[in-house]
């Protein structure tokens, strides 16, 4: 088939939400987080990751940052600004400290003194 006899794409008559510079869904995705699911994911849900669509306040929750934002996305698939926390932890990954800045067990690795 040439290019001429392709069919034109497929334009999406769905409306998307305009992208947000990364710092202001940073602020809004923390905000939503202290205000409205903190309370209800910290006691049991200690180390899983949180997505947040911060336009709406959605939210989805899973073991993995990919699972906790496709579950998002199986919501609101049209959300373009989202944030993912992991719950009790104050950055998504570490090196070499533990929830909220404590030192890791570090017994037995060989570099550590």
């Amino acid at each position: 088939m040439r290019d001429a006899d392709m069919p034109a794409p497929k334009q999406s008559s769905r409306p998307t939400a305009p992208t947000r510079p990364l710092e202001e869904i940073a602020h809004m995705g923390d905000e939503i987080y202290e205000r409205n699911i903190r309370s209800q994911v910290e006691t049991d849900h200690h180390g899983e990751y949180v997505a947040i669509d911060v336009d709406s306040g959605t939210w989805a929750i899973a073991d993995s940052e990919l699972a906790a934002a496709e579950r998002l996305r199986s919501r609101r698939s049209c959300a373009p600004n989202v944030w993912l926390l992991r719950v009790g932890y104050r950055a998504i990954a570490s090196i070499g400290v533990g929830p909220f800045g404590e030192p890791r067990d570090r017994r037995g690795c060989e570099l550590c003194p």
